[in-house]
């Protein structure tokens, strides 16, 4: 690893005003919807010298899905998606942590949505560093992943006239991420 990266070395905590957990999923087999959740908290751990030591765990509050429709956001709180009542958070907490090039890391981890868990690969492109007007020292990464979720319980759907499905079993979830090194 390069010394920039060794440089990074050091606890995070994601800025959440800063940070996007979000997602997509084909509607009506033509179109994506596309939503996030406003409320979450992570933490992460870099060994910039030995990434293989790096870890991290983020908390969602599924209650805060936003999807910018509140009769689909009442849906998908539901027992028909996210059970929210039974299962109010979902998680994510790394198990592993590899170098997949020049920028980029593979982030192995148990992704537990609706009481299910499953490991996931994530590939993270790290996008630089920069002080802001405060002095903290922010990191910047970006992230997906495509995740079936059948494979967490989320079942629902309703046959269209024309043939396919109204909500595509796959589902794009999507992570822009600003953090702050903690002092």
């Amino acid at each position: 690893m390069s010394s920039e990266y060794a440089a990074l070395s050091g606890d995070y905590t994601l800025d959440a005003s800063h940070t996007r957990i979000g997602f997509s999923a084909r509607h009506a087999m033509v179109t994506k919807v596309r939503g996030a959740f406003d409320e979450f908290e992570g933490s992460f751990h870099i060994d910039g010298e030995n990434p293989a030591n790096s870890s991290g765990k983020v908390t969602i509050q599924a209650k805060s899905i936003n999807t910018r429709n509140s009769q689909r956001d009442e849906h998908l709180r539901g027992n028909d998606f996210l059970a929210m009542d039974e299962n109010p958070e979902i998680t994510f907490v790394s198990t592993a942590v590899k170098a997949a090039g020049d920028a980029e890391f593979v982030v192995t981890g148990d992704l537990s949505i609706r009481g299910v868990t499953k490991s996931v690969d994530v590939t993270f492109e790290y996008t630089g560093t920069a002080t802001d007007p405060f002095g903290n020292q922010r990191l910047g990464l970006e992230g997906s992943v495509v995740i079936n979720r059948k494979d967490f319980g989320v079942s629902w759907n309703a046959a269209l006239e024309g043939g396919g499905v109204l909500v595509s079993e796959k589902v794009t979830l999507e992570l822009e991420v600003s953090a702050i090194k903690n002092a």
